[in-house]
């Protein structure tokens, strides 16, 4: 007989079509029985994002702050949102990586704790279980697709049944951690469980080019690293300050010439409580989203659960394999630990950290950040084997040079590129 390995926890509300026999047909959804039949506004981004804007290009600005950012305040003033998370109280713990705390005490109260597996990262997609189909449209911002052009372009009113293939959408998570809060919801007629595939985490790295902002990041969590909903999707949002694991200081991996043809440089990170590799540069976005999507392939299809930061406007990527979950249904974890209710995936191993019981949030500091992430990194000796394998699995080859150490660029003050101007006083955090 199997054994499974379960953990219980209060699952994260995306969407208020959520709670059980909400959805469904007669809603105006995003399923079969609707989305077809509607029109959704058209982002469509130009293939090449290296490539100079033209004339009539739109602003650089324009898909960030005139359109996405600009959408979510509609959806605020619609009170789609189960609460204002620019009213959490938000601060830069003092340190050297200055970690993130916020405490939100809302985001998981009047919900009873749910059985989560957490030894399969693969799972079959269940149409049974929730999934962003059932979804209404009012919660979504814009479809979100490639315009195959040298221009990027907007339309208020696009036909959904456009273009060879499903329509991927953007849509509000009605449970922000921070503002902009949105998911990037991949073909979403085709249904496809949370797994990383070529095609869609291009698209995630797309959508950060287009927004070409430090301050926008991307995330994706699989399953067994704290991903709830079993339907693919990232999550996105706007912070006014570096993320902690921005800033932590990485060593270069040397790579011998044969595997230097895409342009991807690889590094690990260095005195950062989660062991990680860092990819960046390539010498397209899609050189650079192929070694990340292999890599996240073999760890998917190994069963080894992870987390990925997309950073940079899509030229820095964080992939954190880790084991917090599996540790937690083995009674590895110590109980004080488990009280601050506190799930570690890929914001909080960023070093974005949502508390919420407000004495946590208190008495949080640079020590407690370090010690619960801690228990997500793999050990070094595994962390050591998954790498080799991820190298392999890439086509990567170590050359026998020695590892060079390197800073981030936002490793001083100094080169801490400003906030943008549209950010409202009540979601600036507190230094």
């Amino acid at each position: 007989m199997e054994m499974k390995l379960t953990i219980k926890r209060v699952p994260t509300v995306l969407s208020n079509y959520q709670e059980e026999g909400g959805g469904g047909c007669g809603r105006n959804c995003l399923g079969d029985c609707c989305l077809p039949a509607s029109k959704l506004p058209l982002y469509a981004f130009k293939a090449d994002p290296k490539k100079p804007a033209q004339d009539d290009e739109l602003p650089t600005e324009f898909f960030l702050n005139s359109l996405l950012l600009a959408q979510w305040e509609d959806r605020v003033a619609r009170g789609l949102f189960r609460y204002d998370v620019t009213a959490c109280e938000t601060k830069v713990i003092p340190g050297e990586l200055g970690f993130v705390a916020q405490l939100n005490e809302g985001r998981h109260l009047k919900k009873r704790p749910t059985e989560f597996r957490v030894d399969r990262v693969l799972q079959p997609f269940d149409s049974a279980k929730f999934n962003f189909t059932k979804v209404g449209q009012e919660e979504v911002l814009f479809r979100f697709e490639n315009g195959g052009g040298d221009n990027s372009y907007f339309l208020e009113n696009a036909p959904s049944t456009e273009g060879d293939h499903a329509p991927s959408v953007v849509a509000i998570n009605v449970s922000p951690i921070e503002y902009g809060h949105v998911l990037l919801i991949p073909r979403v007629l085709d249904r496809l469980p949370q797994q990383i595939d070529p095609e869609s985490f291009l698209l995630a790295l797309h959508m950060a080019a287009e927004a070409a902002s430090p301050y926008f990041r991307l995330g994706y969590n699989s399953l067994g690293a704290f991903a709830t909903i079993n339907h693919l999707h990232f999550q996105a949002y706007y912070l006014s300050v570096p993320f902690p694991v921005e800033k932590a200081p990485t060593k270069k991996i040397p790579l011998a010439k044969c595997a230097l043809n895409s342009g991807v440089k690889v590094s690990k990170l260095t005195n950062f409580p989660v062991r990680g590799l860092v990819f960046e540069r390539g010498n397209t976005l899609k050189d650079l989203a192929d070694v990340v999507t292999n890599a996240c392939i073999w760890l998917q299809e190994n069963n080894v659960p992870f987390n990925v930061l997309i950073s940079d406007s899509g030229r820095r990527i964080f992939v954190f394999p880790q084991c917090y979950a599996e540790k937690q249904a083995l009674g590895e974890v110590s109980q004080d630990l488990l009280d601050t209710q506190v799930n570690p995936a890929v914001w909080e191993i960023s070093g974005h950290i949502v508390l919420k019981r407000r004495t946590d949030f208190k008495e949080a500091s640079e020590a407690s950040a370090w010690r619960l992430l801690a228990e997500v990194s793999l050990s070094e000796e595994r962390f050591e084997e998954v790498k080799a394998c991820i190298f392999e699995a890439t086509g990567l080859t170590e050359s026998d040079e020695e590892e060079e150490s390197s800073e981030s660029p936002y490793a001083s003050s100094s080169s801490v590129p400003r906030a943008s101007s549209h950010m409202s006083e009540g979601c600036l955090v507190l230094q």
